[in-house]
């Protein structure tokens, strides 16, 4: 009799054991869901000015300046981008699209004005640095959260504010990261500090998300840093003149708006 209540026990333990550690990862998956919403998707469109700041292991700093367009499809799934570059020279005129597909590979394409042309670029490419910077063109868009398993490590404090720290694995072989730790503000849900792990379980690079400022209500980081620790190098973008529900209509994310930027939003 003995034995059958010290197996009861262990059954009971095991069933508890996984039902909290099944609620857990829900929750994680939920809370990295929810942080992928509120930093790619504020609003149904947005319009902001970018500059970029590349600065090497030497410290020598190159300006990058654009403007980026938004237009949500469906909340959480298909979402158009567009990017047109005024400075430097070398890549002024040049202009950057993306047709965002959850659960399949985006569609990216980029005109390069110096030779006319319009470039296709594989979706084996979303890993490659974006236009010579420390983010990737799949950090720009972001990683959609059901491509990882996620687990809730704890909650925590980060620049004093408190935050969930969740760990990210992906679910299929990926080059871009083998593991990566999120700390999502509670308040605002939004990820302000990303590490990426490469497969030696080395940390690789760091993301940080800060000036958080309300635009038309939305709570929106306007100064993000991508560091590339093994290299010693990082890249800043700072956000300005951010706009959100301005009425950008789907068909400006089309190759004919590659070669001719629409001017009601680019001037």
């Amino acid at each position: 009799m003995m034995k059958l209540h010290h197996i009861i026990l262990t059954l009971m333990v095991l069933f508890l054991t996984w039902t909290v550690k099944s609620a857990a990862q829900d929750n994680a998956e939920d809370l990295m869901k929810k942080a992928h919403l509120v930093m790619f998707y504020s609003g149904d469109d947005g319009l902001t000015d970018v500059t970029m700041k590349i600065v090497n292991s030497g410290g020598k700093e190159r300006v990058r300046e654009f403007t980026m367009l938004r237009k949500d499809l469906v909340e959480g799934g298909k979402q158009d981008y567009y990017t047109y570059f005024r400075q430097p020279h070398d890549v002024s005129r040049l202009s950057f699209m993306v047709h965002k597909i959850p659960d399949a590979s985006d569609n990216r394409w980029l005109y390069v004005p110096a030779v006319d042309l319009i470039k296709r670029i594989s979706a084996d490419d979303k890993n490659s640095s974006f236009v010579g910077s420390d983010f990737t063109y799949e950090d720009v868009s972001g990683r959609h959260w059901t491509e990882d398993n996620h687990k809730l490590l704890r909650e925590d404090t980060y620049n004093g504010r408190a935050v969930h720290v969740v760990e990210s694995i992906p679910k299929e072989a990926y080059k871009g990261f083998s593991r990566k730790i999120t700390f999502i503000d509670k308040e605002y849900l939004l990820p302000v500090l990303e590490e990426y792990y490469d497969k030696k379980d080395e940390l690789e690079r760091v993301f940080t998300a800060g000036n958080i400022t309300a635009i038309d209500g939305i709570m929106t980081p306007t100064l993000r840093k991508m560091e590339n620790v093994k290299k010693g190098q990082y890249s800043t973008v700072e956000f300005n003149n951010i706009k959100y529900n301005v009425g950008i209509e789907e068909d400006i994310f089309s190759e004919r708006y590659l070669k001719n930027p629409p001017r009601q939003f680019i001037k």
